[in-house]
């Protein structure tokens, strides 16, 4: 996988703990010109709001305030029509609909925040729309456009609008992804179980960076846990047993001490079921979906029975990048929401 060096944004990686908390939570403005952080309490909605502008890009109230858009000398490429790529060796454009090569795709790289798109390859113009962190877009064509910082590739991408662009510091390119098992995604419970979301998709404890698309189920210790698809058990970790000091719980430092279950899929993306009090698989064991990969527990870094499951990439480890997954059994967009009571059909 390759990605344009940047070499101003640093990347922080969140080790994987179950709680509640009230951590401040991250939004995107129509003014900014990429994303916008809002302070304040997350639980209570009481604060004053605080809106500033992500470090390193330019503010729009002094940027329009000493430069005519229309006069940026730090662009090129763009004409009233939308970005000139005529006789440019660099740009690459998909004049057929095809996948681009050397980047087919890419994905959305802003941990806790939104990226803005804008109808031309710069900030003059207002938004028609965000993209979220962890999610994957065609890449339509590949231009030159505003320079921010000394970079200047922007990337125009399929969406609900008639052209949309996001800014090259943002992004990874990636190679295509395989589309989703034919019968998608299912909650990880038996048929019939009903329970609540405890910690969604950005939760404001600990879902951010790795686990920033996880989800927390409320269920006692013992519940079956199940397969979301068909899948293949490529690591595990069972060693924590009752009596041993992490089982029921404990702080950052059981964090290695949590009994898990990655299995991999057939679409070439894997899915984690942890804080498991046993497990009931082996490696290279074929799971059918719904089939029990273990039970639910407390072991590692966790403050009580739950289970912790997460759609992730593949990387060969445990614990991946989670990616965004909508499950089947989930009235509207799929995606449960903190709080939210969900019932599985995930009956095989």
């Amino acid at each position: 996988m390759h990605r344009r060096p940047r070499p101003w944004l640093a990347l922080v990686v969140f080790s994987t703990a179950c709680a509640g908390g009230g951590e401040p939570q991250a939004t995107d403005s129509a003014s900014s010109p990429f994303i916008t952080l809002t302070g304040g309490d997350s639980d209570t909605g009481e604060g004053e709001t605080d809106t500033t502008t992500t470090t390193g890009l330019p503010d729009p109230t002094t940027t329009t305030g000493t430069t005519d858009p229309g006069e940026l000398s730090t662009t090129t490429g763009i004409g009233p029509t939308g970005p000139d790529t005529t006789g440019d060796p660099e740009t690459t454009t998909g004049t057929t609909g095809e996948p681009l090569d050397p980047c087919p795709q890419i994905r959305v790289d802003t941990p806790n925040d939104v990226l803005n798109v804008r109808p031309t390859p710069s900030t003059a113009m207002a938004v028609v729309g965000t993209v979220e962190n962890g999610t994957v877009h065609d890449v339509l064509a590949i231009v030159q456009g505003e320079n921010i910082d000394g970079e200047d590739t922007w990337y125009q991408i399929a969406g609900p609008w008639p052209e949309g662009y996001v800014f090259g510091n943002f992004v990874e390119c990636i190679p295509e992804q395989p589309p989703p098992d034919e019968d998608g995604f299912f909650l990880p419970l038996q048929c019939g179980t009903t329970t609540t979301i405890t910690q969604g998709n950005n939760g404001d404890f600990s879902h951010m960076g790795n686990s920033a698309y996880a989800f927390d189920f409320s269920l006692a210790s013992g519940t079956p846990l199940v397969a979301i698809a068909d899948g293949t058990v490529s690591k595990l970790y069972a060693e924590t047993m009752p009596g041993d000091p992490c089982y029921n719980g404990g702080g950052q430092e059981c964090n290695p001490y949590t009994n898990f279950v990655t299995l991999l899929h057939n679409d070439g993306t894997g899915s984690v079921y942890a804080h498991l009090s046993a497990v009931q698989v082996s490696m290279g064991q074929v799971v059918p979906r719904g089939g029990v990969v273990g039970l639910t527990g407390s072991t590692g870094w966790s403050t009580g029975p739950h289970a912790h499951v997460a759609r992730q990439e593949d990387c060969g480890s445990g614990f991946c990048q989670s990616i965004p997954v909508s499950f089947e059994d989930v009235p509207d967009d799929g995606v449960p929401v903190t709080g939210e009571t969900v019932t599985s059909m995930n009956c095989p």
